[in-house]
């Protein structure tokens, strides 16, 4: 029973196939029914995916927390020759790439830092070095603001051509071995909150402009949302909004590829220069996945990260319009206040673990592969392979 009539009239819109606006937005963020609202949320996810709940088998790599940027919602970034600061070489990043593969992982998930130092060499060495010693390894790396870094060092002329000098580059990238890209870096697309808490990253513009030189090229990408933070309910609509119309840019163009999945992250404000924000609560990380849900109708995938929304969290938020809750992850160094060994932060969650959490919400565990492919398993040996053809829409939206 919903509570809000305004929810009523948009149900009507959601049973008649009709796009919510920014209006519409504005009465989930507003309405005291958060439940009406998950509800709504979770019964478009449930028309998308049924009662099918996706993971993955992936290990994370942050190859280096070295970074030109001051952001003033990081903890994980350092100045080069300050205490903690690090930089894989390609042979420790291919010892990590080794031991995911032989423990089953499909996908290595790798982003860092702006080092000032590291030629575009070191990326492209770095990527055919993982194809090398583990070449069942799906790479997924490197965040549109990473891709507008290498543009630079390896002085691409981005000032008289952007999409041109980002394309070059994702081109070297690909032949190298890379496969997708992760959504990171799109914070909010809002210039005030740009000012105030990353200026010096890339713009709105510019992060779009990377993920449609991608998708042009058929690399498949995700896109994130940090919220909590500087930014207002507004701007979260506004990039939704922006999202959904790089969205239809790609669906329209008939691009080889598209934005696969959402991730809306909340901010943690310990440790960083934003420490005296509270961060959002419980309540409105979970209106915010709904609200994602609900206005990004043309992303398949919506994941509810469970290293920054917790396992519990994750639970609930299938409900509230999830259909993901990522995957093993082992390492992760990105939201941690980091000590001055710099030693990676053991964050590791089991198959049985993730499998379990799924079911305890009442829905189906499916492992996918980064393409979203399903992932069969052999009993006696646990080699992945796809279930039926490669074709990645094995597991329609």
């Amino acid at each position: 029973m919903r509570n809000d009539p305004r929810l009523q009239e948009i149900a009507e819109k959601l049973d008649g196939g009709e796009r919510l606006g920014l209006g519409d937005g504005r009465v989930l963020f507003e309405t005291p029914d958060l439940w009406g609202v998950g509800e709504l949320a979770g019964g478009v996810r449930r028309r998308m995916h049924g009662d099918r709940a996706f993971y993955n088998v992936n290990r994370h790599l942050n190859y280096s927390n070295v970074c030109v940027l001051s952001c003033k919602f990081c903890e994980f970034q350092r100045k080069p020759g300050q205490a903690g600061a690090y930089a894989y070489t390609v042979e420790q990043a291919q010892a990590e790439a080794v031991e995911a593969e032989a423990a089953g992982a499909t996908e290595m998930h790798i982003v860092g830092g702006l080092h000032p130092k590291l030629p575009f060499r070191y990326y492209t060495d770095l990527l055919a070095g993982l194809k090398a010693v583990a070449p069942g390894l799906h790479l997924k790396a490197f965040t549109a603001v990473e891709i507008v870094h290498f543009a630079r060092v390896s002085k691409r002329a981005l000032r008289s051509d952007f999409a041109g000098g980002v394309r070059s580059v994702l081109q070297d990238l690909q032949a190298a071995g890379l496969d997708s890209l992760p959504g990171g870096g799109a914070e909010v697309f809002d210039d005030r909150v740009h000012r105030e808490a990353w200026r010096g990253k890339i713009r709105s513009d510019e992060w779009l402009t990377v993920h449609r030189v991608a998708h042009e090229l058929g690399l498949f990408t995700n896109a994130t949302m940090l919220y909590g933070h500087l930014e207002s309910r507004e701007n979260r609509l506004n990039h939704l909004l922006a999202l959904r119309d790089e969205q239809d840019v790609a669906i329209d163009s008939g691009f080889p590829a598209r934005f696969q999945c959402l991730i809306p992250l909340p901010f943690f404000p310990d440790g960083s220069p934003l420490e005296h924000l509270p961060g959002p609560t419980g309540m409105e990380n979970l209106r915010t996945i709904a609200v994602a849900r609900l206005m990004l109708d043309n992303v398949e995938h919506l994941k509810a990260f469970w290293i920054m929304q917790t396992l519990p969290m994750a639970q609930v938020m299938l409900d509230f319009g999830a259909d993901d809750i990522d995957g093993t992850v082992v390492w992760y160094d990105i939201t941690k206040v980091q000590s001055e060994d710099a030693r990676p932060t053991h964050q590791e969650v089991s198959v049985p673990v993730l499998e379990r959490t799924i079911a305890e919400a009442g829905y189906t565990p499916v492992e996918r592969d980064t393409l979203y492919r399903e992932v069969v398993r052999d009993g006696a040996t646990g080699k992945p392979s796809l279930r039926g053809s490669a074709d990645r829409r094995l597991i329609p939206a």
